[in-house]
């Protein structure tokens, strides 16, 4: 395994993280008699598979159903200072509520301290304000007291959000999305690395196209790497990201991506014919203006009436069309209006033309959008999709 320095934790981070959000027993917290016996063995030998890869970070969260539960039958039976354990909270109403659920926590992981802890779903400057004004004086005493060694946050929201919550100073290290195929967040993981911050990739595999099922132009195209492979080392390429979470729901899951580790060091040069050909057909379908100009002076949803998540729209539509994402942009298009904050905005059928024209005076292809919204819509919508844990 390869370690990298996970920001001013001084953690030695391995680049491949265990992810807790897959092979839990259910979305819901569970009793002791609730415990499948098959389930549990299974989530210990995705542990046990993990720590043998040398994969010593395993990651949760109170959301995460019995995950947090389940872990926490077994934790303690490995050596403490050999595990780095994480798990997140979403910010509450009061710092008493905080704490309340923070000790469910604790007690469900069974665990004197954590190496890691997240506010969960930091998605809105909202939620920010709230974790800062209303939950960081009790994290920051919590880590007084030696029970939190570093505070972080996990987001998926938008990158002004996340950047701003990076320069606040207040975190050690972030949870975030950002792939080859979704770079809008580049700007956030710069703005961590100029804050000494860890930088954990969320679900590159999965919410960066959902990979393993990928189309075949792309797989030829990714040659010689698969492209969960190929994706895993462009991020990796990137020295400000420290790891990439694998969230495994059994012990093989850790094999797309451990097989790349021997080639990170390189990644930065391994990986530039593959994006050169992808760049080049992009163009090749999209068109050369269109890709050089699409997502310049684009607003934010918050910024557009009615909330239209233009860029998620604009990218979803443009891997349809060039690689032929159908199952990753359907599934991801119809999220929009059902997961709140956790896949921010609203999808075309909620539209005010005349008021997205004004939103969007600044685009060099402005003229363009709109037909391409009216495509997206036609050729993505369908049943409303939602979460793993709304499921």
């Amino acid at each position: 395994m390869l370690y990298r320095r996970f920001g001013r934790t001084e953690i030695q981070m391995p680049v491949l993280s265990c992810g807790g959000m897959r092979y839990q027993r259910s979305w819901q917290d569970i009793k002791p008699e609730d415990l499948d016996a098959e389930n549990q063995k299974n989530v210990k030998e995705t542990i046990d598979r993990s720590l043998d890869l040398g994969i010593n970070h395993i990651e949760t969260a109170r959301g995460y159903g019995s995950s947090e539960y389940q872990l926490g039958r077994f934790l303690k039976d490995y050596k403490r200072d050999e595990i780095t354990v994480q798990t997140k909270v979403g910010p509450q109403d009061s710092p008493e509520k905080f704490l309340e659920v923070f000790e469910t926590s604790m007690n469900n992981l069974q665990l004197d301290y954590l190496d890691l802890f997240a506010f969960h779903g930091v998605n809105t400057d909202g939620i920010l304000d709230k974790c800062l004004d209303r939950n960081m004086e009790a994290a920051l005493k919590l880590k007084e007291q030696g029970r939190i060694r570093n505070i972080g946050f996990s987001t998926h929201g938008m990158e002004s959000t996340i950047t701003k919550a990076c320069e606040t100073g207040q975190f050690d290290y972030v949870n975030v999305h950002w792939y080859y195929f979704d770079q809008m967040n580049l700007p956030s993981i710069d703005a961590a690395a100029k804050n000494d911050m860890g930088v954990f990739i969320i679900s590159p595999s999965d919410k960066g196209g959902m990979l393993y099922e990928a189309p075949p132009k792309l797989i030829d195209l990714c040659k010689p790497f698969s492209p969960i492979g190929f994706n895993g080392l462009f991020c990796l390429a990137n020295e400000n990201v420290h790891t990439l979470s694998i969230g495994a729901s059994r012990p093989s899951d850790f094999n797309d991506l451990y097989h790349i580790v021997d080639q990170v060091p390189n990644a930065k040069e391994l990986v530039a014919p593959v994006i050169s050909r992808l760049d080049d057909e992009f163009e090749n379908v999209l068109g050369k203006d269109w890709v050089g100009n699409w997502r310049t002076n684009l607003p934010e949803c918050y910024e557009i009436p009615g909330e239209i998540n233009v860029y998620q729209i604009l990218r979803l539509l443009g891997m349809y069309e060039t690689f032929g994402f159908e199952k990753f942009a359907k599934w991801r298009y119809n999220m929009m209006n059902n997961a709140s904050d956790w896949f921010p905005g609203h999808s075309v059928d909620k539209i005010d033309w005349e008021s997205l024209e004004k939103a969007l005076a600044d685009s060099p292809v402005k003229s363009d959008i709109p037909a391409k919204l009216k495509k997206a819509h036609e050729l993505l919508a369908g049943e409303a999709m939602a979460r793993l844990s709304q499921s």
